[in-house]
């Protein structure tokens, strides 16, 4: 049987259609195991859509897809046409494993629902994004207002909307559940961002030194990482030095400082936080989509 070889666009294509489903099964769940057993409307379309819920017995699911529709084709023109149509596909998945996924509550305990509501919708978001795609809902709301009132910002337009929906849940649901919408939605965020940059395990280190010529070959020798040399100017003198850029992982980051320390005890070092690391000494960007391929296949 002949192989099959995918060129790195197939790859780049079908890992994001995989993101896209999983996202859409781990997102939406976390409505009927956590989020709406314990009356949690965190923001969005879906939040407006379990308020709903709440006060006429009306699916999620469906009332979500509904209300995002108009959303979808009034702004699909302007967002190109695979975005869109993986878009539409989240839309659609999302709202479906809301309605018909048949798992039972784990939990009505608020704050366990709101934890675990939070981390499984912000891990859900997350993939799909990663997948280049939406699920609709205010995002795209937000993107028709800011074309109409340009000196209002996106995420401003966002956090108003996110705003209305957790006021009309402290209304009509209760403020006690609204004041937990509010902490699901904080860590939802914070879980969507650590799927779309990563956990970091890396860390780019600068260092100014008199003496970066020897740093700089130990660097090199002693750890393998590649090292860049900038060219920076100090304010105080105006004297012309080099700054050091070395980006290494994290477990590497004591040998840096020793090697900087014994060649240079007044040397400055400061270390940042790299969220992903490609390229030369790491993964490369087309090892980083089969690995998501890979992954998302498991």
């Amino acid at each position: 049987m002949p192989r099959i070889v995918l060129s790195t666009r197939n790859k780049e294509h079908i890992s994001a259609y995989i993101q896209i489903l999983i996202g859409c099964v781990i997102g939406g769940v976390s409505y009927p195991l956590f989020l709406v057993p314990n009356g949690i409307a965190p923001g969005g379309v879906t939040g407006i859509a379990t308020i709903f819920h709440f006060l006429f017995n009306l699916p999620v699911g469906l009332s979500s897809f509904l209300m995002n529709l108009p959303l979808f084709l009034l702004s699909y023109r302007k967002v190109g046409g695979r975005f869109a149509f993986r878009s539409f596909l989240a839309m659609l998945l999302f709202s479906f494993v809301i309605d018909f996924l048949n798992v039972m509550p784990l939990t009505v305990d608020t704050l366990l629902g709101t934890v675990y509501g939070g981390i499984l919708l912000g891990a859900g978001l997350g993939l799909i994004l990663r997948g280049n795609a939406t699920t609709g809902g205010t995002d795209m709301m937000a993107r028709l207002v800011h074309k109409h009132t340009p000196f209002i910002t996106v995420p401003v337009i966002l956090f108003m909307l996110d705003c209305v929906v957790i006021i009309g849940a402290g209304i009509f649901i209760d403020v006690y559940h609204a004041l937990y919408a509010l902490i699901c939605i904080f860590i939802s965020t914070k879980v969507m961002d650590t799927v779309l940059t990563g956990f970091s395990t890396v860390k780019a280190c600068f260092i100014i030194s008199s003496n970066e010529n020897a740093i700089t070959k130990r660097l090199l020798t002693e750890l393998g990482r590649g090292v860049t040399q900038l060219m920076a100017r100090g304010a105080y003198t105006g004297a012309e030095r080099q700054v050091i850029l070395c980006v290494t992982e994290t477990q590497e980051l004591p040998a840096l400082k020793d090697i900087v320390r014994e060649e240079d005890e007044n040397a400055f070092l400061f270390v940042t936080e790299a969220h992903e690391a490609l390229g030369e000494g790491f993964n490369s960007l087309t090892d980083d989509v089969n690995r998501n391929t890979n992954l998302t296949k498991k």
